[in-house]
């Protein structure tokens, strides 16, 4: 018998529905944040050691490229919580249908978009 399977995925062009990516962003995002952590750590050393790291630390977190890497790290850490807040509802069965689960993958995406630009446009 001749299977014509595919011997490879072309992942690039799978059609994933909008909860799936909410559930891939979820993953992506708290794999950002486990490896931002001795980052983020280390800046909160620099900030309570002494005024002089202080100084660096803001010198260095005024450059543009700090600002984003940090906005990013602010988007993930929003998308990871509502997401997460998202799970938990299903986990309790607030949300039982295929209907419901779209329309709470889109108020994630929208809130921790939403979120990011507010509490972004604060710090910057």
């Amino acid at each position: 018998m001749l299977k014509k399977r595919p011997k490879h995925l072309a992942l690039h062009l799978i059609k994933l529905p909008l909860p799936g990516l909410i559930s891939i962003l979820h993953r992506v995002s708290g794999l950002a944040l486990f490896f931002a952590l001795p980052l983020l750590l280390m800046m909160l050393q620099y900030s309570l050691r002494s005024s002089v790291t202080y100084t660096q630390l803001m010198d260095v977190l005024a450059h543009p490229a700090a600002k984003l890497m940090l906005l990013g790290l602010l988007w993930a850490f929003l998308h990871h919580f509502c997401a997460g807040l998202r799970y938990l509802a299903i986990d309790l069965h607030y949300v039982s249908s295929l209907k419901q689960a779209r329309d709470s993958s889109k108020i994630v995406l929208l809130a921790s978009l939403l979120l990011t630009i507010l509490i972004g446009a604060q710090l910057w």
